[in-house]
């Protein structure tokens, strides 16, 4: 428990959701974060991640509330007023009346007078709809976003080398942590389980079991590789994860938006990012996990953190790879929008838009 860094006003039993557990000395010869206060690792750590997972619900409601839907709801207002005034100003240019622009009457033999501001109920209904998928998508832009750039400024000041991966493994194993690769651990577990929560919560798409095993085999994987110290290959893992994730949740709010060039040309670079992260980059880290079975002695011995049994290592790159049979499922899904915007059908993800 990290009574020094809690206030003193903050009663003892809530100061493990509020900071970080398991304080304990700088390595003599750190390879990473020198400045950094370190961390061991414990079930305590579950206490930052239940606050996390709350932090988080707040966040993605008060985006999506206060930000997100106000957003697009006068967005979409405004295009539909726009179109339909574009609609009436040709009307006038065919030489129609204003009170006929519509083709409607009242039943009384009376033209209705043609009003851009007026949005049908029916209108209302198709475009809210709309907006509470923009918004929704919208968390998922802050967040990936927000987390890529941390993940990436973790993995910079990490010994670690992208077309190298081999040194995630060397001089296993990797504990203390230093406070910045703890606490991004923690709120990417965080993350996942409460996406677990969400898919539960919301109504069910037609790749709700394919994201459901997704996210519990990478809670499974976050879990395991955090406390058996396999954290340096987890990292590379979650900033690779994260890239392509930014770039398909926006390709659907410029859908919703009604930017159509925007977001098929936004499909293109989130179809070039999962290639390039997810079958080539992750491939690799695949690849020198295998051969890290040769290189590392395999040894169990709590006492040094260290938990690098055979068992365990093929389990963690079991799960690996069912990962990489799930996404190569996905990437086909993708294939096939990507030929609909080839092709002049415009880009919609079959994988998740549409509710089961």
């Amino acid at each position: 428990m990290n009574t020094e860094a809690a206030p003193a006003w903050l009663p003892t039993q809530l100061i493990p959701f509020f900071t970080l557990s398991y304080p304990t000395a700088t390595p003599a010869a750190p390879d990473s974060f020198p400045n950094s206060q370190y961390y061991g690792t414990g079930l305590l750590d579950g206490c930052m991640i239940v606050t996390a997972i709350a932090v988080m619900a707040i966040l993605r409601d008060a985006t999506r509330l206060f930000v997100m839907e106000p957003f697009a709801r006068w967005k979409l207002a405004r295009d539909l007023r726009h179109k339909k005034q574009r609609r009436l100003v040709q009307a006038n240019g065919n030489g129609k009346a204003n009170g006929v622009a519509n083709g409607k009457s009242n039943g009384n033999g009376h033209a209705l007078i043609y009003d851009p501001a007026y949005i049908s109920p029916a209108e209302k209904k198709k475009m809210q709809r709309s907006v509470i998928r923009f918004a929704e998508q919208g968390w998922s832009v802050v967040y990936y976003t927000a987390q890529f750039s941390f993940g990436l400024y973790v993995h910079v000041l990490l010994p670690t080398d992208l077309l190298n991966p081999i040194d995630v493994w060397t001089d296993y194993p990797h504990i203390p942590l230093a406070a910045p690769v703890k606490f991004y651990y923690l709120l990417q577990t965080a993350f996942y389980m409460h996406q677990v929560l969400i898919i539960n919560a919301e109504a069910r798409r037609k790749d709700h079991w394919q994201m459901m095993t997704h996210h519990v085999i990478t809670v499974a994987l976050m879990v395991g590789s955090y406390f058996y110290n396999y954290t340096r290959v987890g990292c590379l893992i979650m900033v690779l994860m994260d890239l392509c994730d930014i770039f398909l949740p926006l390709a659907k709010m410029l859908r919703y938006l009604g930017m159509s060039t925007l977001c098929d040309l936004t499909f293109v670079v989130f179809l070039l990012s999962w290639l390039i992260t997810r079958h080539v980059f992750f491939i690799l880290v695949i690849k020198t996990t295998w051969e890290a079975t040769y290189i590392i002695p395999h040894i169990w011995d709590p006492s040094r953190s260290d938990y690098m049994t055979k068992e365990i290592f093929l389990g963690f790159f079991a799960m690996l790879v069912s990962l990489q049979v799930i996404q190569l499922v996905w990437f086909w899904m993708i294939c096939r929008v990507a030929y609909r915007v080839v092709t002049g059908k415009g880009a919609e993800d079959s994988r998740s838009d549409d509710e089961g």
